[in-house]
């Protein structure tokens, strides 16, 4: 019997493997996943909060987050009950590990509920209002309320721009003194009420030695 079939038959696979060959170089060249375009880091403009005045000493706490750390300043000229009372609770730890349960992008991130569902507060009786005419900007650390005036306790929020239209009507106790970049890198809610899903929480906050 002549060998010239079977010779054929491995030409013929011979050239159906390169043909395989070249055409998955082909696909790899043309379609191989590119490499991700290097993302540029975000700059955040630091806010302009005002100073304490001369003869005001503010109590400075600590913001420990995922990226980095915040530094607090509250203003007993301000509110001294709000701000004795923040003070005493992250002396004792309370606010370590509690989450940024309402975020609102461009208003604010808010927190201090050892609950996570807004709802929360310490075992510590509600405060009463202390509400001046400071503005809301950039930076500005406010209390957290429900429609009473009278019933702040430990939640507290932080305001990522201008929010005049809480003026006069809820208490501001501080500002943000620096690592404001840190504070909008705080994982965003979804609706219009902010809901967190998987939040971002406070490392710590600690009161430093002055």
């Amino acid at each position: 019997m002549s060998e010239t079939p079977k010779k054929n038959n491995q030409l013929v696979s011979l050239l159906v493997v390169a043909l395989l060959a070249v055409a998955g170089y082909l696909l790899y060249v043309n379609f191989k996943p590119s490499a991700p375009a290097p993302v540029e880091p975000v700059e955040y403009a630091a806010c302009e909060t005002p100073k304490a005045p001369d003869g005001v000493k503010p109590v400075l706490l600590q913001l420990e987050l995922k990226t980095g750390d915040v530094l607090l300043e509250l203003r007993p000229d301000l509110a001294p009950l709000h701000v004795a009372r923040l003070e005493s609770l992250a002396k004792d730890g309370f606010y370590n590990g509690i989450v940024f349960h309402r975020v609102i992008d461009g208003f604010m991130a808010q927190t201090g509920d050892p609950t996570g569902t807004g709802m929360g507060g310490s075992d510590l009786p509600d405060l009463p209002a202390e509400f001046t005419d400071t503005p809301y900007q950039c930076g500005t650390i406010g209390m957290a309320r429900s429609q009473n005036p009278d019933s702040a306790n430990s939640q507290f929020f932080i305001t990522f721009d201008d929010a005049n239209f809480l003026d006069g009507q809820y208490t501001v106790l501080g500002f943000v003194r620096d690592g404001m970049e840190h504070i909008h890198q705080i994982k965003k809610g979804t609706g219009q009420n902010g809901i967190v899903t998987d939040p971002d929480k406070m490392i710590s906050l600690k009161v430093l030695d002055r």
